[in-house]
């Protein structure tokens, strides 16, 4: 009875309760007054608003705000990472005295954070990572509850504060990418609860303080790339929990510590670029738990020891040795190596080692990356290398290895389907170099970042090239250059339908190039110079953009390139193969001294076919004066330089030219492209200029030639490169042009390493606003109407003020005399050709658009058009960009150096026009006019 009246009790008062509570349509959901007003002050300070922060008062349903409940009102979380945000933090921050988390990252805010925002009692996440936030952290840092703290790719410098030892409640710290100084405090021992540090890319100095060397919770540090000295000290007793450990490209010196495999749980290690000397020590062979690791670029000795060691790391899966073992032996069989049985990735590049491939080697069956470049290998590839499942990146090249190509390698199981999947996790540690002989190159964080590849090349090779390599379908990148390979080019290579690299080049391979390798339509670049090969070069697909320096020293002809006809063509040059261990020079010199021997045998040739036509009476007369005049001009050594600003044509000849390029010595190449070398030159006078000397044969005689040269020069704009004179003397045609103190455009965004932080937001405006004016000049003010047709950044060229001049304008037409300037043959650079040019016959003005965007995307990324190093997704900069804008992370896609500064509207707008110029539908592209009044506005 009791207890049928205490629920009879508890009933009445649920209801009564029920009955005073506030229904939603009577009491909208607010938030806290206080809380109200302190976003208010916060955006105030940052633009653009998010709209329903200005439609209403009704703060707890604004877009990126949670409040706790609807009692009470209070904001929670503050999440507005990632939407375009510039301005500065208000320190109205601090009074939203019950937020948990604040999250403003992937934004473009600048200053530095009010001290309010740093001392919140309640503040458990605080992500202001990839902004521009800038100064010291103050010392009164005071986060008890503060869990999470990430202030990644800013702009913070001077020292790591001690207070970061008052974060008592610190789980995660990563205050990577700044420009933080001086030692790391010695306060770790109060954080007890931190289990990720990472502190990568900034100017720390000094050692581990002891507290971090000790720390029991640490599951990961990463101290990458800093100025980190001294002996490696850790207490790995303590460190009972490391997982993770990346010191990478640092200075820290003397023999790597006995005791790192007392760290039980530690499985990735990276201590590349460092100053470690000596061998591995004995104890790794109990290393159990390591997984990856990589002491690239060191002074290790003894590799003989270090895999007799290493071996009996029996979860090793990935190794990477580069760079040391200077001139050793790779172990042979009998070393007392049995072998990896879980290694998946091995490179032990560019160490100069001798001896072989050794059988131990083949125990590794799941090997899916080896990299034994850049060494003095020799004997045969072993056939069972192609007995490797998973294997998918193979780069022996730079050895001396003889023999056939095992033909087993087509049969690589990663590479002729689909089925075998590669994306296995790997920590992101930069593991990986493409290497050069200077040792430099790019890297890989992961190894599924790397592409499908075969690197044979540089070494002595011989017999055929496998028709069954065309079984290869997800195979990127096949590199054969400078081996003794001899026989047809399999027209099975074609089945390469993913092949993005083909280099055949300095070989002895024979007869043509089959046609269908045009069906391989991710190719971009492709060589097979420096053969025995003859007949027609295919025309369509990719071929119409290689350069001919992708043909030449064989017996080829092709429409555009070397005219097919009776007589020999200048890519027939006979080709004498040279060691490959000669200087670049020496190639170079080789190659100028055969150009210019073949140069005379057929200007010999040609003489004595006029002798034979004008003792039969045969002789046409306009063919018998220009021979005329020929000969004069070989009788005097000299030629007239034609100038068209001067009144004095006859103060410089062609001798003057030889004089003021020394003979066009390789000294004075400033650039390079499909119509040939440019060279700077010093007249007599103390003038520079730029000659640019003409390759192939355009087919006409001297008359044809000076009438489209003064056609040319005719085109005169402040922002096109000014065409001053030209010489026609033999076989040279020299162009001779206004000389830009800066180079190309392309030089400062992509071959300059501090190129890209010199040229600023508004230079790049500037220069995009130039190279616009010059091309509407071309389009629609020009007579004759001139198409550009190689719009790229190589061709816009910068003088003394950084102001942009388009350069190589109707070089096309001139190369093509018996075009008109609209409808001319296809034409341009691989990465800047538009959609349409693969179905059209004819070039057209929006073609130069969409060249234009690319550029354009090139000033706000600093990223090639195609790099086909760089990560799987990220290869083809229009099709990232466009993923990227259409996940909504535009704003990533720009270059560092320009992030973050007042300007962001207008590099989103630069941005939606670039993307204008590259719409798929030419109609929809905007003319040059439009471009120069959208840019002018910007």
């Amino acid at each position: 009875m009791r207890v049928h009246r205490l629920w009879v009790i508890v009933i009445f008062l649920t209801e009564l309760l029920l009955c005073f509570r506030p229904s939603e349509s009577q009491t909208p959901l607010t938030c806290h007054p206080r809380d109200l007003n302190a976003l208010r002050d916060f955006i105030t300070n940052l633009e653009p608003k998010p709209e329903d922060w200005l439609a209403n008062d009704n703060c707890c349903n604004w877009t990126g705000i949670t409040c706790n409940s609807s009692f009470t009102g209070r904001v929670t979380k503050l999440e507005l990472g990632n939407k375009k945000l510039s301005g500065t933090l208000s320190e109205s921050l601090g009074n939203l005295d019950q937020i948990k988390v604040l999250n403003l990252s992937r934004n473009f805010i600048k200053n530095s954070i009010p001290l309010s925002i740093l001392t919140s009692p309640t503040l458990q996440t605080l992500d202001l990572s990839f902004n521009d936030l800038s100064g010291e952290i103050p010392q009164a840092l005071n986060l008890p509850s503060l869990q999470s703290l990430d202030l990644s790719t800013n702009n913070f410098n001077g020292s790591l504060t001690r207070s970061i030892g008052n974060l008592s409640s610190l789980v995660r710290l990563d205050v990577s990418w700044n420009s933080f100084s001086g030692e790391i405090p010695d306060v770790f021992h109060e954080l007890t609860r931190l289990k990720y540090l990472s502190a990568q890319t900034n100017r720390l100095s000094g050692g581990i303080p002891r507290s971090l060397a000790s720390s029991r919770t640490l599951n990961l540090l990463n101290l990458r790339n800093n100025s980190l000295t001294g002996p490696l000290l850790l207490n790995c007793t303590a460190m009972v929990e490391l997982n993770s450990l990346d010191l990478g490209t640092n200075r820290f010196n003397g023999r790597l510590p006995e005791n790192l495999p007392v760290c039980k749980r530690l499985k990735n290690v990276n201590l590349a670029r460092n100053g470690f000397r000596g061998e591995v020590p004995e104890s790794f062979k109990d290393f159990q738990s390591l997984s990856y690791f990589s002491l690239s670029n060191s002074s290790l000795v003894n590799i003989t020891s270090a895999l007799r060691i290493l071996q009996n790391c029996k979860n090793l899966t990935a190794l990477v040795l580069t760079l040391n073992f200077n001139g050793e032996a790779l172990p042979p069989d009998d070393a007392s190596i049995v072998g990896f049985e879980k290694l998946k990735v091995l490179v032990v590049a560019n160490c100069r080692l001798t001896g072989s491939v050794p059988r131990w080697l083949s125990s590794s069956r799941d090997l899916q990356l080896l990299d034994l470049s850049w060494n003095r290998l020799t004997g045969a590839i072993p056939s069972w290398i192609g007995d490797f499942n998973y294997l998918f990146y193979l780069d022996l090249s730079n050895n001396s290895f003889t023999g056939e190509i095992p033909k087993s390698l087509t049969q690589l199981q990663s590479l002729t389907s689909g089925s075998i999947s590669l994306d296995e996790p790997s920590p992101d540690f930069p593991f990986f170099m493409k290497r050069n002989e200077s040792a430099r190159g790019l890297q890989y964080n992961q190894i599924v970042g790397f592409p499908p590849t075969i690197e044979l090349g540089n070494n002595n090779l011989s017999g055929p090239i496998w028709e069954e390599f065309g079984d290869l379908k997800k195979l990127h990148v096949f590199d054969l250059q400078w081996n003794e390979l001899s026989g047809p080019i399999p027209s099975s290579l074609s089945g390469m339908t993913s092949l993005e690299l083909l280099d055949l080049s300095n070989n002895r391979l024979s007869g043509s190039i089959p046609g269908s390798l045009q069906n391989l339509t991710f190719l971009s670049k492709f060589s097979v110079a420096g053969n025995n090969l003859s007949g027609r070069i295919p025309s369509g697909g990719q071929f119409q953009t290689f350069p001919n320096s992708s043909f030449e020293f064989n017996n080829l002809c092709g429409e555009r390139r070397f005219p097919c006809s009776g007589e020999a063509s200048s890519a027939g040059t006979t080709y004498i193969k040279h060691s490959r261990r000669r200087s670049r020079g020496g190639e170079i010199g080789m190659a100028v001294g055969i150009a210019f021997g073949s140069v005379f045998l057929l200007t010999l040739l040609a003489l004595i076919v006029l002798r034979a036509r004008r003792r039969s009476g045969e002789v046409d007369p306009e063919i018998e004066e220009e021979s005329m005049n020929r000969k004069e001009l070989e009788e005097t050594g000299s030629k007239i330089v034609v100038l068209f600003q001067s009144n004095n044509d006859n103060a410089l000849s062609y001798d003057d030219l030889l004089d003021s390029t020394d003979s066009f010595d390789q000294s004075n190449i400033i650039g390079c492209g499909g119509f040939g070398m440019v060279y700077k030159a010093v007249l007599p006078d103390g003038r520079k200029v730029a000659i640019k000397r003409l390759s192939g044969d355009c087919g006409q005689i001297e008359r044809e030639f000076k009438a489209e040269v003064e056609t040319l020069s005719r085109a005169q704009h402040p922002n096109l490169v000014l065409l001053q004179g030209f010489c026609f003397y033999n076989t040279d045609r020299l162009l001779i042009y206004s000389y830009m103190e800066n180079g190309s455009l392309d030089y400062w965004l992509h071959e300059r390493n501090d190129g890209p932080a010199l040229l600023d937001w508004r230079t790049r405006v500037r220069i995009a606003q130039g190279a616009a004016k010059g091309l509407y000049y071309l389009h629609q003010a020009c007579e004759p109407h001139i198409l550009h047709r190689d719009i790229k950044s190589s061709n816009i060229l910068l003088d003394e003020n950084f102001d942009s001049h388009l350069a190589d304008f109707g070089l096309a037409r001139l190369m093509n005399p018996y075009e008109t300037h609209v409808s001319t043959d296809l034409v341009g650079t691989l990465g800047y050709i538009p959609p349409e040019y693969g179905q059209a016959s004819v070039a057209t003005y929006k073609g130069d658009v969409y060249s234009f965007g690319v550029v354009l995307l090139e000033l706000l990324t600093d990223r090639r058009p195609v790099d086909m190093c760089k990560p799987k997704g990220g290869r083809d900069l229009i099709s990232w960009v466009v993923r990227m804008k259409s996940e909504g992370r535009a704003s990533e896609v720009f270059d560092p150096f320009i992030h973050g500064k007042e300007n962001e509207k207008e590099m989103v707008r630069v941005l939606e026009i670039a993307c204008l110029c590259l719409s798929g539908n030419p109609k929809q592209r905007p003319t040059t006019e439009q471009l120069v009044s959208w840019l002018d506005h910007v």
